[in-house]
């Protein structure tokens, strides 16, 4: 029996009117509990005791607990409060640092409710037991005081600096970067204790601040042997003995399309106009889940990590590079296995058919996004070395903006954020900041990856297969009402209710600024109203790309998901759509537990990803001190302003660096009214300001205005 069930029929049978207190043998010999699994039933017990749904009286018999108890993660501020937000609940429940009970931050704690919300204020809350530590080891700077040291953590939520006995220093340093074991958790106001197991070296040393991240995430650098050795024995050429199975495109001219220093390819693309006028796209993905065998090494190891992460210049891949970067890359003039989606779209961008199909493929040209944006732009010098293939292009760009403008027409959220560009020199040391130039060649393979996943999801919905889709839920009525109110300062407003919340009306507001000064800050405000896209095993549709279906087909190089649906597809393409129920049933199961476990993996290399580039951008402005910028303001918050430069980096201007006078927060409207002047900000105002402190080690950047 599974341990949920057996702690709901515990309780169920707890909450029965004729329930008595009992003994654990009572309740066992009740239950009908084997002999053999008593052990495991006091463990059941015990952990309903744990989470307060039960308790023992005087007498060691059990009956439920009154009061309700909630469990969540516990976020901590750097200032001593928390909040903490209980699932499927938006709004946080707050606790106070007298309420916290010596919670850390990312702690699963349990907490009862002192006081509901209102109006005015959110509900509070407070910490009655510690479940689960997040982390037993920490990241952090060690400062040798000679008989005891402390390492002060990375993270500065994190609650609490930790005490170092002599005996535990290891081979630390001072200031060394260090990986810290926790042996003794905070405790009625004392430290947290612990002891140094791994120094990764001077706080300034090249690498130590990519290494630092990853040991504070524990993400896992390097594959076991076994998993190496595993993908090796594939060797680097197809098996010919399984070619007769596919459909060969090898006689036809496939290209690949990525940034120039891309390594894992595994999208191609073939775009042909037919007699009728349609075109014919060919969408051929690389066939992971040939070699990736579902509870193989490789799986295992692929579903730990869920995805690949990029960390500037560094990779922390999904799978060994003897399949990323090998068979599974579809290299140009190199035989590879795919799964390709062929479809035969209208000249109004509807996917008029779509199958797929297991092929076999021989990229005919690798090219760039650069290349092929040259190529359209007319560049004679790059249009005369690709001459034979700059139809196929012309085609492909023809089918995007097809495609394109149909995804416009029915609300396609079009948001034009640039990422960040940041350079880096040989030791890692960052030489350059600045937006990511993006072309219509970025446009034209998005437009058919985005054809190829819809094609997918909706195929595959319609045949009940279990699967996993990309969820992306409408947002909030009171998100938007928030939006509105900032948006009203652009003469602008969307126009939704509780039942009436459509993409098109996002859409509408995003073509309004398009090339206006207030286009960057207003598509930040939409994104940030906007819900977090999740992993589903339940078909939700996609509200961002105003789709019905959805999924991530096309990377399964590179995410868990993608190589989970390839190996259902692959399943009723050999069963010839005729799959038992038996196996249906168990892998409806796997795709929920695979969803949930890839959704929160993709959260964490977001998170490290973005803390990747804060780090970086920080070290670069540590060397502009007192240089001024113009920037926009980009978010107003109780204690200070964000302001966003050209280049992409942001930083905080505090109050107290505001000019000589008082600024009131109208939290309402999310301005500073200057007490005296009158003197106004609100977002998307230009200003100018002098880069005040930067820190690496922070993450953080602050300006002061400049008048």
């Amino acid at each position: 029996m599974k341990l949920e069930e057996q702690q709901q029929k515990i309780l169920d049978l707890m909450k029965d009117d004729d329930y008595v207190p009992m003994k654990a043998k009572e309740l066992a010999m009740i239950m009908r509990v084997p002999k053999n699994e008593y052990g495991d039933f006091l463990e059941v017990l015990g952990d309903l005791e744990l989470e307060m749904k039960i308790q023992k009286n005087r007498k060691n018999r059990y009956r439920l607990v009154e009061k309700t108890y909630y469990d969540g993660i516990y976020r901590k501020n750097q200032k001593g409060f928390g909040f903490v937000r209980l699932e499927d609940q938006e709004d946080e429940i707050y606790i106070s640092k007298e309420n916290s009970l010596n919670a850390l931050n990312g702690d699963r704690v349990l907490i009862e409710i002192l006081e509901e919300s209102n109006k005015v204020k959110s509900a509070e809350g407070k910490v009655v037991r510690i479940l689960k530590h997040e982390k037993d080891t920490v990241v952090g700077i060690f400062q040798n005081n000679k008989s005891f040291g402390f390492v002060v953590p990375d993270d500065r939520s994190f609650g609490t600096d930790i005490f170092i006995s002599k005996k535990n220093f290891g081979k630390a340093r001072d200031n060394h970067k260090v990986l810290v074991k926790i042996t003794k958790y905070p405790q009625n106001g004392k430290n947290a204790e612990g002891k140094i197991i791994e120094v990764l070296g001077n706080v300034n040393e090249a690498g130590v601040d990519m290494l630092s991240l990853i040991k504070e995430y524990n993400l896992p650098s390097t594959f076991p042997e076994e998993v190496v050795q595993e993908a090796k024995k594939f060797g680097d050429t197809v098996d010919e003995k399984d070619i007769p199975n596919r459909v060969d495109f090898r006689d036809r001219e496939i290209f690949t399309i990525d940034g120039e220093d891309a390594k894992d390819l595994d999208d191609a693309v073939r775009v042909e106009k037919l007699d009728n006028g349609n075109y014919k796209l060919e969408v051929h993905i690389a066939d992971v889940s040939h070699y990736v065998k579902e509870n193989s090494l490789l799986d295992r190891e692929a579903l730990i990590r869920g995805t690949s992460i990029y960390m500037l210049g560094r990779v922390i891949p999904m799978l060994p590079r003897e399949l990323s970067n090998g068979l599974c890359s579809l290299n140009e003039g190199e035989d590879r296995f795919t799964l390709s989606c062929i479809m035969e779209i209208d000249q109004k961008g509807n996917v008029v058919s779509g199958e797929v199909v297991k092929g076999i493929i021989k990229v005919t040209k690798r090219m760039s996004y650069n290349d092929v944006q040259a190529i359209l732009d007319g560049n004679e010098t790059v249009i005369n070395h690709y001459k034979p293939y700059i139809q196929e292009f012309k085609n492909m760009e023809e089918l995007a903006i097809i495609l394109k403008n149909r995804r416009m027409e029915q609300g396609y959220l079009n948001l034009d954020i640039p990422e960040s560009k940041i350079g880096l020199d040989i030791d890692g040391k960052v030489v350059s900041v600045g937006k990511y130039e993006t072309s219509f060649a970025n446009e034209i393979i998005e437009q058919f990856m985005l054809s190829a996943n819809e094609t997918i999801a909706e195929k595959f919905y319609w045949l009940q297969a279990p699967f996993i889709y990309r969820v992306h839920e409408k947002p909030d009525i009171e998100k938007i009402q928030e939006l509105n109110k900032f948006l009203i300062n652009f003469e602008l407003k969307i126009k939704a209710n509780k039942d009436n919340i459509y993409p098109k009306e996002f859409a509408k507001i995003l073509e309004e600024t398009k090339g206006k000064e207030e286009e960057k800050v207003v598509s930040n405000l939409v994104l940030r109203t906007l819900k977090l896209a999740r992993y589903e095993a339940e078909n939700k549709g996609h509200f961002g790309i105003a789709s019905k279906y959805y999924c991530h087909f096309t990377s399964p190089i590179r995410r868990y998901p993608d190589l989970f649906i390839h190996r259902v597809i692959s399943k009723y393409l050999e069963e010839n759509y005729d799959v038992k129920e038996n196996w249906i049933e168990e892998h409806q199961k796997q795709a929920e537990d695979r969803a949930k476990q890839s959704s929160e993996r993709e959260k964490i290399a977001t998170k490290v990803e973005r803390e990747a580039e804060d780090l970086k951008k920080a070290e670069y402005m540590e060397s502009r001190i007192g240089e001024e910028y113009e920037g926009i303001v980009s978010s107003i918050t109780s204690f200070g302003m964000f302001v966003e430069l050209e280049n992409t980096i942001e930083g905080l201007i505090r109050f107290d660096d505001l000019g000589d006078e008082y600024f009131i927060y109208d939290e309402d409207k999310k301005q500073l009214i200057g007490e005296h002047s009158n003197k106004v900000y609100k977002i998307g105002d230009k200003v100018k300001i002098r880069v005040k402190k930067a820190s690496k080690i922070l993450r953080q950047i602050d300006f002061e205005m400049r008048i």
